[in-house]
């Protein structure tokens, strides 16, 4: 078994299991049920566990009320996630109750505090605040090396010896900023742009667009852990699933880099396995 499928085998399941209820909800008597509450620059994802941390159910939408990190349209990120829970509860037929949430990591003193009142707003009692790419490695696993979270406004890095957070940092660069690029580009609207890059069947041209975008994304990495002996990165986030993306990273940093066969769902999961029944 390679290398690269030892270290995603939980994940893999874990990302799998949670498409499937996406689509199909298991409805049972959870003694107690642990929801992940993801407030993406472009989409706000919602993960709910049973009481043995097994998906049950999970809810997104593509949303603008994030950005680089940041809650910039507050009652509009209430009304979602709200929303999306008064969903999820319906299909379950039970009230959720607990709930954690994620950050850029570095940004406790900026932006934690509107994070945690969104969720408490759409009637959640928060449990654990958490940054990003630390959540996502709650899926991934991983002992020795870097997790790169590149979401929609930004690019979170932890780095991990033995299995313990030994830094992590944040840059806003994401898919914001690759957007941008596809639009001056294609000359289209943002909008537009936005659509055009979510589509798999793009991404093979979209790669050559991207590519000095991707670069600098590479030059943050290797900016951010050029201090450390990092002999792995895995990739998460939504922007993280262009393909090829990490071999143009790999070649840049000359470091091996996986990705999941999914990064997209990784770091909802991960907040969600860190939802407890204790409010902060």
């Amino acid at each position: 078994m390679s290398k690269e499928k030892l270290n995603y085998e939980f994940c893999e399941k874990l990302v799998q299991d949670f498409e499937d209820v996406v689509k199909e909800p298991i409805i049972g008597k959870s003694s107690v049920y642990y929801t992940g509450v993801d407030l993406g620059t472009a989409c706000v994802v919602l993960t709910v566990l049973d009481e043995n941390y097994k998906p049950v159910a999970g809810n997104y939408r593509y949303a603008d009320v994030v950005r680089d990190g940041m809650v910039v349209d507050y009652i509009g990120a209430i009304n979602i996630v709200k929303e999306l829970k008064q969903e999820l509860e319906e299909k379950l037929d039970t009230e959720l109750i607990y709930a954690a949430v994620a950050i850029p990591p570095g940004t406790e003193g900026l932006d934690s505090g509107a994070v945690k009142n969104v969720v408490q707003a759409a009637g959640f009692e928060l449990t654990n605040v958490i940054d990003e790419p630390t959540a996502a490695n709650k899926v991934l696993k991983i002992k020795d090396g870097a997790v790169v979270d590149i979401g929609g406004g930004t690019t979170g890095i932890s780095i991990l010896k033995d299995g313990k957070v030994v830094y992590i940092a944040d840059e806003p660069t994401g898919g914001t900023h690759f957007s941008l690029v596809i639009s001056g580009a294609y000359n289209m609207p943002f909008s537009e742009a936005e659509l055009y890059k979510r589509n798999p069947e793009n991404y093979k041209e979209l790669l050559i667009v991207l590519k000095p975008v991707v670069e600098k994304v590479s030059s943050i990495i290797n900016e951010h852990i050029k201090d450390y002996n990092v002999k792995e990165i895995s990739l998460v986030g939504g922007t993280s699933c262009l393909t090829g993306i990490e071999k143009i990273i790999e070649k840049q940093t000359g470091i091996p880099t996986y990705k999941p066969q999914n990064p997209m769902f990784v770091t909802p999961l991960g907040i969600a396995l860190s939802c407890t029944q204790e409010s902060i």
